[in-house]
C-alpha cells in the first residue's frame, strides 16, 4: 500500500514536470508569433498609408464605372469625335520638333536650306493656329459632358481647361513660343545675327588716302554690297517681316550702314563741324574750314548718301518705300549730314562783317548746286528733320545776305568820323571794299548775289532788279571817296595829308582800272583819280623833299686866295641846314607807308632823283673842305651810298599789318575796318 502511493506521487511529480515544459514551450512559441506579428504589422503600416492616398485616384478611376449607364455610353461618341482632330494637332506637333536640330544650327552655312526649314516651321505652327479650332471645340464638349454628368473628377477636369486655354492662345496667335518650346524666336534670333553678320563683313569704308581737294571731288563711291549678298539680306527680311521681327533688322541695318559712312568721312577731317559759335573770333578764323565745308558737302551727298541711298532701295524694295526712305533718314542724319547743316548755321550766327557776305555766298552756292541732289535724296517725310534744317539755313544765309549788303553804305559812312591811318598809308576800309567788290561783282559772286537778293525780296513780295545792286555798289564807293577826302582833311601835317591822298588815289586807280567796278564807274573817273594821284605826289615832292637841295647852295664858295677858311664855314652851315632838315623829314617819314610797291619804288625814285645827284655832287666839290677838320663827321654825315640806302628804304610795309583784304578787324554789330585799336593808332590804319 505504500508502494502504491509512492509511486502514485512520483508519477504526479513526473506529470507536473512535463506540464511546465510543454507550457513553457507553448509560451515561447507564442512569444515569437507576437514578435513576428509586430514585425509585420510595422512593415504593413506604411503600405496602408500608401493605400489609403492612393484611395481618391482609385475611387476617380472607378467613378466612370459607378456613373450612370447611359452617361458612360455617350462619353465613347464625344472622345471618337475628338480623337481624330487631336491627333492631327499631336502630329504636327511632333513635326515641329522634328526640325529642332536645323533651326538650331548656323544659318552662315546654308541660309537658304535655313530659311527653308524656318518656312516650313512657320507653316506648322501656321496650320496648328488655323486647325486646331476643331479640336478645341470637341474637347471643350467632352469637358462640359464629363463635368455636367460627373464623369471625372475637378483635378482631371481642371487639366483639360489648362490645355484648353493654350490651344486658344495658340489660334490667336499668342502661344507659339510655349508650344514650340521657344525655337521659332530662336530661329530668328541666329537670323538677325546672320544679317548683322552679312553687313558687317561687307560694309567697308573708302579707301581715301587723302581728302578730295577744294573744287575736286574724287569719283569714287563706295563699292556696292555684292548681288549675292543684297539677296541673302532681302530673304531673311522676307521671313522677318512674316514673323513682324523687320523693325530690329531696320535698326541693325542704320547701325552698320551709318557707322561706315561716318568711317569713310573720317578721312576728310570734318572735327571742324563741331565748332561752336562761342569758338568764332571771326569768320576769318574758320574761313578755310568755310571753303572745305562746300567740298566736303558735295562729295558726301554725291557719293556716299547717294549710294547709301540706291543700297536701301535695293535691300528693302520689298518692304516698301516708308521702310527705306526712314531707312535712309536715319543713316543720313546718324552719319553727318546733320552736323554739316549745323556748321552752316553756327556760321551764319557768327559775327556780321563783309567778308562773312561772300561767305555767306559761298555755303549758298554750295546748296544751290546741290539742290536737286537734295530733293530727291531728302525729299522724303522720313527726312523732315533734314529738310527743316536745310530751309532754316538757306533763310538764314539769304537774310544775312540781304542785311550785310543793304547796310554796307550805312557802316561805310559812320566809319568817316575815325581818324585816318597816322603812316599815311591806304585804310583797311578803302583796300577791303575795292577788292571786295572787285570780287563780289566777278562772275563767281555776282549772279548768287543776286539770285540771293531777288529771293530775299520775293519773300517780301517785292521786286529786284539788277540796276538796284549796281547803283547801291555805286554808291558805297562814293561814300569812299567822301571819306577819302574827308581823312584828307583830318591831318594836321600838311605833306601827311599830300602823302595820304597820293596813297589812296593810286590805290582805287589802281585796283580798279580794268576790273568790272572800274569799267562801271568809266574812264573819266579812273582818270581823276590818276590824274589826282599826280598832283599830291608833285606837291608833296616838292614840300618836303624838294626843299632840300636848295640847302646845298654853291653862292659864295669861289674859292679865292687866302677865303678857304670863308668857304669852309659856309660849307659847314649847309650842311649842317641839309643835315637838320634831311634828318627830320627822314625821322618823320621812316613811319610813313606805301603798300603800293609800283608806287614805292617810283616816289623812292624821285626823291632820290630830286636830292641824291645834288648832294653827290655838292660832296664832290666842297667834301674836301670839310674832311680835314676834327669835326667832319658832324657836317658830312651821310656818304652819298648811306643816302641811296636810306632813301630807296622808305615808306616799307610792315610786315602782318595791312593786308587788304584779310586784314580787316572785326567787332561790334558790323565792322568794317573799326575798333581794332589794340594793334594800331588808327582805327582804319
Amino acid at each position: 500500500m505504500g508502494e502504491s502511493v509512492n509511486d502514485n506521487s512520483d508519477r504526479n511529480v513526473n506529470n507536473g514536470i512535463a506540464n511546465l515544459l510543454s507550457a513553457r514551450k507553448t509560451l515561447k512559441l507564442s512569444l515569437e508569433k507576437s514578435k513576428g506579428l509586430g514585425l509585420a504589422l510595422d512593415k504593413a503600416g506604411p503600405r496602408l498609408e500608401e493605400i489609403n492616398q492612393r484611395l481618391p485616384s482609385l475611387e476617380a478611376a472607378v467613378r466612370p464605372i459607378r456613373a450612370d449607364k447611359e452617361a458612360l455610353a455617350a462619353v465613347g461618341g464625344h472622345i471618337n469625335r475628338a480623337v481624330g482632330p487631336a491627333a492631327a494637332v499631336l502630329k504636327v506637333f511632333d513635326a515641329v520638333h522634328g526640325l529642332e536640330n536645323s533651326l538650331l544650327s548656323d544659318p552662315k552655312n546654308d541660309l537658304p536650306g535655313y530659311l527653308s526649314v524656318l518656312k516650313r516651321l512657320e507653316e506648322a505652327l501656321k496650320f496648328l493656329g488655323d486647325n486646331c479650332g476643331l479640336a478645341i471645340q470637341w474637347l471643350e464638349d467632352i469637358v462640359e459632358y464629363l463635368e455636367d454628368n460627373l464623369v471625372a473628377d475637378q483635378k482631371y477636369l481642371s487639366n483639360l481647361k489648362k490645355s484648353l486655354k493654350d490651344l486658344r492662345e495658340l489660334q490667336n496667335g499668342e502661344g507659339r513660343g510655349r508650344l514650340d518650346g521657344g525655337l521659332l524666336d530662336a530661329a530668328l534670333d541666329k537670323l538677325e545675327s546672320e544679317f548683322r553678320r552679312l553687313l558687317t563683313e561687307h560694309s567697308v569704308p573708302l579707301p581715301m588716302s587723302t581728302p578730295p581737294a577744294l573744287g575736286e571731288q574724287q569719283c569714287i563711291a563706295p563699292s556696292p554690297l555684292p548681288v549675292a549678298v543684297i539677296h541673302k539680306l532681302q530673304a531673311i527680311l522676307g521671313r522677318m517681316i512674316a514673323n513682324k521681327r523687320h523693325e530690329k533688322c531696320i535698326s541693325i541695318y542704320v547701325e552698320v550702314r551709318s557707322s561706315n559712312v561716318r568711317a569713310s568721312l573720317q578721312a576728310l577731317d570734318l572735327d571742324y563741324l563741331e565748332i561752336s559759335i562761342a569758338e568764332f573770333n571771326d569768320v576769318q578764323s574758320i574761313e578755310r574750314y568755310i571753303s572745305r565745308w562746300g567740298g566736303h558737302l558735295e562729295f558726301a551727298v554725291k557719293h556716299l548718301f547717294e549710294a547709301e541711298y540706291k543700297l536701301c532701295i535695293d535691300v528693302f524694295e520689298r518692304v516698301g518705300l516708308d521702310v527705306w526712305m526712314g531707312c535712309f533718314a536715319k543713316i543720313a542724319a546718324q552719319a553727318g549730314m546733320l552736323a554739316f547743316l549745323q556748321f552752316g548755321k553756327t556760321v551764319t550766327e557768327s559775327k556780321k562783317d563783309p567778308i562773312k557776305l561772300l561767305k555767306l555766298l559761298d555755303i549758298f552756292a554750295s546748296l544751290n548746286k546741290l539742290r536737286l541732289d537734295f530733293n530727291r535724296l531728302f525729299g522724303g517725310a522720313s527726312c523732315a528733320e533734314i529738310q527743316n534744317l536745310t530751309r532754316d539755313l538757306i533763310k538764314r544765309v539769304i537774310d544775312g545776305v540781304a542785311e550785310i549788303f543793304w547796310e554796307l553804305k550805312v557802316q561805310v559812312e559812320l566809319q568817316r568820323q575815325i581818324p585816318p591811318p597816322s603812316d599815311g598809308n591806304v585804310p583797311r576800309l578803302v583796300s577791303v571794299i575795292t577788292e571786295y567788290f572787285n570780287k563780289l561783282l566777278g562772275d563767281d559772286y555776282k549772279p548768287l548775289l543776286i539770285q540771293a537778293l531777288v529771293i530775299h525780296r520775293s519773300w517780301k513780295h517785292e521786286k529786284f532788279q539788277e540796276k538796284l545792286l549796281i547803283t547801291e555798289i555805286l554808291n558805297i564807293i562814293k561814300a569812299i571817296e567822301l571819306n577819302v577826302e574827308a581823312w584828307v582833311k583830318a591831318y594836321e601835317d600838311t605833306s601827311l595829308s599830300q602823302f595820304f591822298a597820293m596813297n589812296n588815289h593810286w590805290h582805287l586807280y589802281k585796283h580798279l582800272k580794268g576790273t568790272r567796278l572800274g569799267n562801271l564807274l568809266g574812264d573819266s573817273w579812273l582818270k581823276e583819280h590818276e590824274q589826282s594821284k599826280e598832283y599830291y605826289a608833285t606837291i608833296f615832292l616838292r614840300d618836303s623833299w624838294g626843299k632840300l637841295p636848295g640847302l646845298l647852295s654853291r653862292e659864295g664858295l669861289i674859292v679865292f686866295s687866302g677865303g678857304r677858311a670863308t668857304a669852309r664855314d659856309l660849307v659847314k652851315k649847309r650842311l649842317k641846314a641839309f643835315n637838320e632838315a634831311f634828318d627830320n623829314i627822314y625821322k618823320k617819314q621812316s613811319n610813313w607807308v606805301i603798300s603800293e610797291k609800283d608806287l614805292r619804288e617810283k616816289m623812292c625814285h624821285q626823291i632820290y632823283q630830286a636830292v641824291l645827284p645834288v648832294y653827290r655832287s655838292y660832296m664832290q666839290s666842297y667834301g674836301a673842305l670839310v674832311a680835314q677838320d676834327s669835326s667832319s663827321s658832324k657836317y658830312a654825315k651821310y656818304t652819298v651810298e648811306n643816302l641811296e640806302a636810306m632813301l630807296l628804304s622808305l615808306y616799307q610795309p610792315k610786315p602782318g599789318r595791312y593786308g587788304s583784304f584779310k586784314g580787316m578787324p572785326t567787332g561790334g554789330k558790323f565792322d568794317i575796318g573799326a575798333t581794332d585799336l589794340r594793334r594800331t593808332a588808327s582805327a582804319v590804319a
